[in-house]
C-alpha cells in the first residue's frame, strides 16, 4: 500500500517508520522541513515539505495512487480538513484523522471520516492502568456473540504457557502485547511479567474467563 500521513511529529514520524518496516510505500508531509529528522536516516519514503491539505502538496506525496491517509499535525482544523480532501477530492477510501477535542471528534465521526480523539483515546488507556482489574474489550462481531478483549493476566500465570492458559479459560489468545510490541502466540510461549494478553471469546463468557485469568493456574 502508498500510505500518505500529514504531519511528522511524534505521532506521524513513528506512524511513518512502523507502516515502511512492514512493507508499506509512506509519504510524509509536514510544514516544517526540520520536522523530518524525527524520521531518521533509515527512512526512504518521500518527504513534502508543504501544507497538509494543499492538493499540489498532496499530488506531490502521491495521494492520486495512495491506499490510505493519516492526518495526525497538531491542529484539529488542518487535520479533518485534509482528511476531507483526501477522501472527497481525491478519493482515498482508508482515512483517519487525529483529533483533540473528543466532541470535535463525535460531529466528525458521524460526518463519515474516522477520528482519533487523542485526550479520550488517553484516558481510556490511563484507566486501563490504573483499574487493570477491568476487561477492555476491542472488536465485537455485528452478532454480538464473540469479543476480542485484552484480559488482566494474574501474577501466578508468569511463567506458564499460554496453552495452559488457554485451556483453563477456554479461550484462543490472539496476540500478546510484550514491551509494547504485538506479538503472535507460539505453542511454547509463556507469560511474562508487563504482558498484555489480547484473547478471543464468547461473550456470554467474559465474565468466567475473567475469573480465570485473575486466579493462578494451581486453581485449574
Amino acid at each position: 500500500m502508498h500510505i500518505v500521513i500529514m504531519g511528522c511529529g511524534r505521532v506521524g514520524s513513528a506512524l511513518a517508520r512502523t507502516l515502511e518496516k512492514q512493507g508499506h510505500s509512506v509519504a510524509v508531509v509536514d510544514q516544517d522541513p526540520t520536522a523530518f529528522r524525527r524520521l531518521g536516516s533509515g527512512f526512504v519514503g518521500k518527504r513534502v515539505t508543504g501544507v497538509g491539505f494543499d492538493q499540489d502538496t498532496l499530488r506531490e506525496a502521491g495521494i492520486e495512487e495512495a491506499d490510505a491517509f493519516a492526518a495526525v499535525s497538531s491542529g484539529d482544523n488542518s487535520n479533518i480538513i485534509a482528511a476531507r480532501v483526501a477522501r472527497e477530492t481525491f478519493g482515498v477510501e482508508n482515512v483517519a484523522a487525529r483529533i483533540y477535542d473528543p466532541r470535535r471528534a463525535e460531529v466528525y465521526q458521524r460526518l463519515g471520516i474516522p477520528t482519533v480523539a487523542t485526550v479520550r483515546w488517553t484516558a481510556d488507556q490511563m484507566m486501563r492502568r490504573l483499574l487493570p482489574s477491568d476487561v477492555e474489550p476491542h472488536w465485537q462481531d455485528q452478532s454480538g456473540e464473540l469479543q476480542l478483549a485484552e484480559v488482566p493476566v494474574a501474577a501466578g500465570w508468569i511463567g506458564h504457557r499460554l496453552s495452559r492458559l488457554e485451556q483453563a479459560a477456554a479461550v484462543r489468545v490472539a496476540f500478546v502485547t510484550r514491551l509494547g510490541v504485538g506479538t503472535l502466540p507460539t505453542p511454547d510461549m509463556v507469560v511474562q511479567d508487563g504482558d498484555l494478553v489480547h484473547m478471543m471469546t464468547r461473550t456470554a463468557d467474559l465474565k468466567a474467563v475473567e475469573a480465570v485469568f485473575a486466579k493462578g493456574p494451581e486453581e485449574h
